[in-house]
């Protein structure tokens, strides 16, 4: 899912020796150091959800999303390209998440490294990137509307925003993870690895270990302290007062009991 550490742990891991893509999208709002996603595959899942009317920020809740012949051609010309190049490749973007079952058919024996994410934590931060750019806004003006922003308007503003957002990017999630419990289902217990985002730190040499000892892929360690950013585990707003369909509430926990069932480290 988007906010999962994906961007973190991908950087780590291409430091670590993985191939994760010729071109790589640069940094943004809330990825200061870059997203590191493949841009070739990047592009081709925005023009999917584009071409199915789709937000192709890829943050939906859409089940049924249709590639054309073309599309899908370009996505096996890709893969057969890489392939060629590498011995040993992957790519990150989120929104790979959406089109599992495509991926699962072209490349039945791929490895799938899943990292886990609590729902209150994933949405307080994609509420926060995308305040921030409000925020900026307000900040850029004179003196006195900067005052009034900080210390009048700015905490009403923060409350509204997530009241209205909050719902929308919990429907996100469980889309997602129920993408990703679905797949995990059906893999054998030795192509998939779940690692709960909170202990990326102190797993980092198990991680390693796995993907070398198991997977049998070729790679270096790093030292994952030299990406990872304190930041990054800020405390977190209790969103679930923000969320006026309760049984999603009740959805997502009983999804985060049942992923935590698939976690191999942490």
């Amino acid at each position: 899912m988007h906010r999962s550490g994906t961007s973190l742990i991908t950087n780590w891991l291409n430091r670590c020796g993985l191939e994760i893509g010729e071109r790589l999208l640069g940094s943004g709002t809330g990825n200061v150091d870059g997203h590191f996603e493949d841009i070739e595959f990047l592009r081709l899942h925005k023009d999917i959800l584009d071409n199915n009317s789709l937000d192709v920020s890829g943050l939906v809740d859409a089940k049924k999303i249709e590639l054309s012949a073309y599309q899908l051609g370009k996505l096996e010309t890709i893969i057969k390209i890489k392939q060629q190049l590498y011995e040993q490749w992957g790519w990150k973007d989120p929104r790979t998440c959406l089109f599992l079952d495509t991926y699962n058919k072209l490349l039945p024996e791929a490895k799938y490294l899943v990292i886990m994410r609590d729902y209150n934590a994933v949405i307080n931060s994609l509420l926060k990137r995308d305040f921030a750019v409000i925020d900026k806004k307000y900040l850029a003006r004179n003196y006195f509307s900067r005052q009034v922003w900080v210390y009048l308007r700015r905490k009403r503003r923060v409350a509204k925003f997530y009241a209205e957002h909050a719902e929308t990017y919990l429907r996100v999630w469980i889309n997602y993870n129920e993408e990703i419990l679905r797949t995990l289902k059906k893999l054998s217990v030795d192509d998939y690895l779940v690692v709960n985002y909170e202990l990326l730190l102190e797993k980092d040499e198990q991680i390693i270990n796995f993907l070398k000892e198991k997977w049998q892929f070729n790679l270096s360690y790093f030292d994952f302290n030299q990406v990872y950013k304190g930041d990054l585990m800020s405390r977190a707003n209790d969103v679930d007062p923000f969320i006026n369909t309760k049984t999603l509430l009740i959805k997502a926990q009983y999804l985060q009991l049942r992923l935590n069932h698939f976690v191999k480290l942490g």
